[in-house]
């Protein structure tokens, strides 16, 4: 483990140091880090065995490297990305106003109040002229950092690594330290939350911790910290009905009051999320995969609306499923992997820290096709902007990059098809007499 986990760390220290430069880092480095280490975290995963399996694992070097990796990231900063501008604006206006709601930052550029810290903050800021789309807990959390360090990302980067930890600590409650080994040390969760300081990590946090509260028995507690990861990210009020499947209707009340107390405020403050959230589902187009696949025989408006009654579908089977008793053959632990994907299949807009949501329930469910997606899906940044290619619009892929990224998760959906029909056969075959 010890060589893995220092070959890993040679190989984000490298991108640390490259995003410490001016610019951002060659698209070449970048992907030979992910490559490096997703090699050597596969291996180590193989290497493990059935011993992986056993408390002798090395469960406190597994999290000691860990925490080395996002240290890099805390040293290295974001890049190929500038969403982080957002972040601080958003403490900063929540600081300054009491609510980060209702007025795009378009509406400061010539307000002479605004410090000059955070005006060089807001001339960065992508899409000004809308206001913020992240809901109110994710807000919480940029207040947090700006109170901690007005105007630093840094700040913001520690208290994810902190949440990103305690997801690796909730999850071995969860599988076996073999599997938590491929989050812990996976390339895309490094990137997308130590480096790059996206607040999924936060809404992964709080719904690990309350799929772990409701195996427990602890079905309140869960209904709270649920309703805390839904008002940070919609994605887990997808997963509510299966974490409280065993809930009372004064469960499912805990989690309605929850949500209502604390999107409350900003309601009676005049704003929320909720209309950038409408513009995002009805415009907002990248890296699609079976949605452009229905654009070939459907106007935008209708192919968003097929995709959508097409999830709907797949989402209700997946509910009638888990009520039927199957929490009994998966440890209570819902096939989020499934949901989240199909999601994500279907959507318009496939970014690449959207794929941390179903990592967690892909440690438990193992499957080849979800970490050939946290690794696939980086090719997500192989635009236009990040290539210089100046025959590409900013936020464009190459004709290549899809059927690369969709090409190697089918294979590997394919092998795991495979796979399981090899075991229920086995299971099923008539025993030797």
């Amino acid at each position: 483990m010890d060589v893995a986990g220092a070959g890993c760390l040679v190989g984000y220290g490298v991108l640390a140091w490259f995003a410490l430069q001016p610019g951002e880092p060659p698209l070449v480095a970048f992907y030979a880090v992910v490559a490096w280490a997703a090699l050597l975290t596969f291996a180590l995963y193989a290497v493990a065995g059935r011993d992986g399996e056993s408390p002798r694992f090395p469960v406190l070097r597994l999290i000691f490297w860990a925490a080395l990796f996002r240290l890099c990231g805390l040293v290295g900063g974001p890049f190929f990305e500038d969403d982080f501008h957002r972040y601080l604006w958003d403490g900063y206006r929540f600081a300054q106003d009491g609510s980060p709601y209702g007025v795009a930052p378009e509406a400061f550029f010539t307000d002479p109040a605004v410090p000059e810290r955070f005006r060089q903050v807001l001339d960065q800021i992508n899409h000004p002229e809308l206001p913020t789309i992240y809901g109110p807990v994710t807000e919480l959390l940029f207040l947090l950092a700006h109170m901690l360090r007005p105007g630093s990302i840094t700040a913001l980067q520690s208290l994810l690594v902190v949440a990103d930890l305690a997801t690796i600590a909730l999850l071995l409650r969860l599988a076996p330290p073999r599997a938590v080994l491929l989050y812990a040390w996976c390339p895309l969760v490094v990137k997308e939350i130590a480096f790059t300081a996206h607040p999924d990590g936060l809404g992964v946090c709080l719904l690990v911790a309350a799929i772990v509260l409701a195996r427990r028995e602890h079905l309140a507690a869960a209904a709270v910290v649920l309703a805390l990861a839904a008002c940070t990210k919609v994605f887990a009020v997808l997963l509510a009905p299966f974490v409280l499947v065993r809930g009372r209707v004064r469960h499912w009340a805990v989690f309605a009051a929850v949500l209502a107390l604390v999107r409350l405020p900003f309601v009676l403050g005049g704003g929320t999320e909720a209309a950038t959230l409408g513009v995002f589902a009805l415009e907002w187009r990248f890296n699609a995969a079976l949605f452009d696949v229905f654009t070939l025989a459907l106007s935008d408006r209708h192919a968003r609306v097929v995709a959508g009654v097409v999830f709907l579908a797949f989402w209700a089977w997946c509910l009638v499923r888990h009520w039927r008793g199957s929490r009994a053959r998966d440890g209570g632990v819902p096939r989020g992997d499934w949901i989240i994907g199909a999601l994500l299949v279907l959507a318009p807009v496939i970014n690449p820290w959207y794929v941390i949501w179903l990592l967690p329930f892909a440690v438990v469910h193992r499957s080849a096709w979800a970490w050939t997606a946290a690794v696939a899906v980086l090719l997500a940044y192989c635009t236009g902007l990040n290539l210089a290619d100046l025959d590409l619009a900013p936020y464009a892929l190459p004709a290549w990059v899809r059927p690369v990224e969709f090409g190697a998760i089918a294979l590997a959906w394919l092998w795991d098809a495979r796979r399981v029909r090899r075991k229920r056969a086995m299971r099923h075959a008539p025993a030797p007499r």
